[in-house]
């Protein structure tokens, strides 16, 4: 009987990259190679098509990043990242039991992580990879737009063209410009992501946006509402009031 191969698709958007990744998988027994994808949007769509079970993942990408990609996933494979990234995420990684492939890596460094997978991890620690991005990427700089998925679309919404962020249940509604789309994300997540000089949490439900704050007035006594420029109200708790008074 033939033995069990990792199913294993390569994500990077530099092909020389791939080129140096599929000789060395040549190189691993019980690797088997099922895809390569330039871009993030490639991956998600061979992932969720082909379900492998690692992905060798570049962070820095365009269009969509590596973390990005991992956000629109429903099912998570092993990930090994694939990197050049700064000191403090690689710490994260090495806490949470990620392994990652700093650039310029060797086919050893590449067989160590495959035996990684093998020896010690788990889908319970592949669970909260997610929550790890979102920490990364809190910690550098705010993201620039916010990934929704619709159905088989993927809508992506620059953050200057956030209104607010309502909380709805399990779900935030992202109140943009002309629409409102619902993410099945936590407030307090997408608050550490969001450049705190522009968004600020007036409220336990509501992220507002600074930029379209047109005026706030007193509802009633120690009670304010935040008016944007469209004429809709937001209430303001007290701390919330003291947040946005330091951005004014």
């Amino acid at each position: 009987m033939e033995k069990h191969k990792f199913r294993t698709i390569i994500v990077d958007d530099e092909a020389p990259a791939r080129e140096l990744l599929k000789r060395y998988i040549a190189e691993i027994p019980g690797v088997e190679l099922i895809a390569e994808c330039s871009n993030g949007f490639d991956a998600v769509k061979a992932i969720s098509e082909l379900h492998p079970e690692v992905v060798i993942l570049d962070i820095q990408m365009p269009k969509l990043n590596g973390f990005e990609v991992i956000e629109l996933l429903d099912e998570l494979p092993y990930i090994i990242f694939s990197t050049a990234y700064d000191e403090f995420a690689l710490k994260a990684f090495e806490v949470h039991a990620i392994d990652y492939l700093l650039k310029p890596y060797s086919l050893d460094r590449l067989k160590e992580a495959f035996q990684h997978i093998q020896n010690y991890f788990s889908k319970t620690q592949l669970q909260s990879l997610k929550e790890i991005s979102t920490i990364v990427q809190s910690k550098n700089v705010p993201i620039e737009r916010i990934l929704v998925k619709e159905g088989a679309k993927v809508v992506i919404i620059p953050v200057d063209q956030i209104m607010y962020i309502e909380a709805q249940d399990d779900y935030a509604a992202i109140h943009s410009e002309d629409k409102v789309h619902l993410k099945q994300q936590r407030m307090a997540e997408l608050e550490k992501i969001l450049d705190s000089t522009k968004f600020v949490r007036i409220h336990r439900s509501y992220i507002l946006n600074v930029e379209y704050l047109a005026r706030i007035e007193l509802y009633a006594k120690d009670s304010r509402v935040a008016i944007l420029r469209d004429g809709t109200k937001l209430p303001i708790s007290r701390s919330g009031y003291e947040k946005l008074k330091k951005q004014l």
